[in-house]
């Protein structure tokens, strides 16, 4: 019997194999699988709405194994239930390496939830599992033109300008009216400036190129939109200004607590669509056991889909995470506590027509727990909704969900 020892060699193959392990499994944890020259977008493979029913399809993006200098971004996806193909065809050009300038271009035909609100520069978001999808069913279809330009005026700093061409139909009876005129589809030709400041993130040169080494809070965000009336055939007339900041304090015996502010505005002839929804998560139905479903992460899990709409409205959403529970090497469960307000009102409600919703103007509170990780990433949350809103069967003013937490 003989026993042989590991060469060198045999190390050095193992420690590269492990090293291409990591990075393959970093890459899939931010919703990619890659390949030589294309990385697949996994968010495209399947989705479920009250809409499209099943989603499914496939995109991606080009990587330095086509070119440092130029990426195709595209997908094709389709509804089940809608029966209709969506895509988006788009691409850019890198203008300059150490700003991170980047020209971009798009062509997309797709649907949008309605009265949501986006940011440019937020950092691309993967979730295996996006709970809040299951349940909308208020859509917009819209097909956009867009051209925008990526900078980063320092590493703390970045912003990314967008000129837009929409075409815009409600999947839903919805009439704005405005000047005597009552419309269901409508242009739009809107210029959006959007930035992104994070003060606290810390940097190295590695390699020759600068890597984040400290992920640091507080963080701030920013965007102005303009949409001009009567520029390439455009109907209305409106801006919309959005803030957002994010905070996170660590504690010292490793519990942390989080707080995200979020505040919109927008003024002029904006129709529902550019609205404000205050991210709603509670399902239109009579009983407790029939709205369970998978809570959210900011959304306000009492709030009933469609209930309330803003043109101006403030969220302030506050979790404290406890140190997880160490009951075995494998079973952590963790508890969170959990406290969300809004409020914001309305101007001109009486131009929505065909639909019936509530404005914000007494304030929206509800507050609850989440017990995460108790088997295979699943955990439980119960809310309570309360203050002005409340309503008067008490179990509606209640949410039981599951949660869903999974670290690569």
């Amino acid at each position: 019997m003989s026993l042989s020892a590991q060469t060198p060699k045999d190390s050095t193959r193992v420690a590269q194999d492990s090293t291409k392990s990591d990075v393959l499994l970093k890459q899939i944890g931010n919703g990619f699988f890659p390949t030589s020259f294309w990385n697949f977008d996994l968010r495209y493979l399947v989705k479920f709405n009250q809409y499209e029913g099943f989603r499914t399809g496939l995109g991606g993006v080009t990587n330095d194994g086509f070119s440092e200098k130029y990426r195709i971004d595209s997908y094709v996806v389709y509804g089940f239930k809608d029966h209709r193909f969506k895509y988006k065809i788009g691409g850019g050009a890198r203008l300059n390496e150490d700003t991170k300038t980047w020209f971009n271009f798009s062509y997309t035909d797709d649907l949008l939830e309605s009265g949501s609100s986006k940011f440019l520069t937020d950092s691309r978001f993967f979730s295996f599992f996006e709970p809040r999808l299951l349940n909308i069913d208020l859509f917009h279809k819209h097909i956009t033109s867009a051209v925008s330009l990526e900078h980063q005026i320092t590493p703390n700093l970045t912003t990314e300008t967008q000129l837009a061409i929409s075409n815009i139909r409600p999947t839903y009876s919805y009439n704005y009216v405005l000047d005597d005129k009552s419309y269901d589809d409508f242009e739009t030709t809107t210029a959006t400036v959007s930035l992104q400041w994070s003060p606290f993130n810390q940097y190295e040169t590695k390699d020759d190129k600068l890597v984040e080494t400290k992920n640091g809070f507080p963080k701030f965000s920013l965007q102005y939109t303009k949409s001009f009336r009567e520029v390439l055939d455009a109907d209305f007339n409106f801006s919309k200004l959005d803030f957002r900041t994010i905070h996170k304090i660590t504690h010292k015996n490793k519990s942390y607590t989080t707080g995200v502010l979020t505040a919109g505005l927008a003024h002029g002839d904006t129709p529902l669509t550019h609205l404000y929804h205050a991210y709603p998560n509670n399902i239109n139905k009579a009983t407790i056991l029939s709205r369970f479903s998978v809570a959210g992460i900011n959304s306000f899990e009492t709030m009933f889909f469609n209930e309330f709409f803003s043109d101006r409205f403030t969220t302030l959403v506050a979790k404290h995470y406890f140190k997880p529970f160490a009951i075995s090497e494998k079973f952590n469960p963790q508890l969170v506590l959990i406290s969300r307000f809004a409020i914001g009102n309305i101007n001109n409600i009486g131009r929505h027509q065909n639909v019936s919703f509530g404005t914000l103007k007494h304030g929206y509170t509800e507050t609850g727990l989440e017990i995460n990780k108790l088997l295979l990433g699943f955990g439980l949350s119960l809310t309570y909704r309360y203050g002005g809103y409340h309503l008067p069967k008490f179990n509606d003013n209640i949410a039981l969900k599951f949660t869903f937490n999974i670290t690569l």
